[in-house]
């Protein structure tokens, strides 16, 4: 089973940018759609972006939709999130998941979860 591990959590300041990162372990997540989801106190888990086994067909929640970028590298077991122009309500918790089928991504078919990185964006 993957194990996967989030970084590049942290504070970052209105409009600002950070690079989350999620390494997958212990086996490869080439075949696999990957994404990002958060949650926040009092907010329900919101899934942000997923991004097909291939890299060619992504997808986004329309809150961070043109401000954040997925991407991944599958050569090194790789999955990125771009965030861009921050904003207060992007402050949760991001967690990085591995589905069990190539281009569907939702709770039903996730295998893997992150332990969770926290970003927090200051007014």
């Amino acid at each position: 089973q993957v194990q996967l591990v989030e970084s590049g959590g942290g504070l970052v300041h209105t409009g600002g940018s950070l690079r989350l990162s999620c390494v997958a372990f212990g086996d490869s997540i080439r075949t696999s759609a990957m994404g990002w989801f958060r949650s926040a106190p009092g907010k329900e888990r919101e899934l942000v972006a997923h991004i097909s086994w291939s890299g060619y067909i992504t997808d986004y929640a329309d809150s961070v939709k043109g401000r954040f970028t997925i991407s991944r590298e599958n050569a090194k077991n790789l999955v990125y999130l771009e965030m861009n122009n921050v904003k207060p309500e992007d402050t949760a918790v991001y967690y990085c998941a591995s589905s069990i089928r190539p281009f569907t991504f939702d709770l039903e078919n996730i295998g893997s979860w992150g332990q969770g990185v926290q970003v927090t964006v200051s007014s």
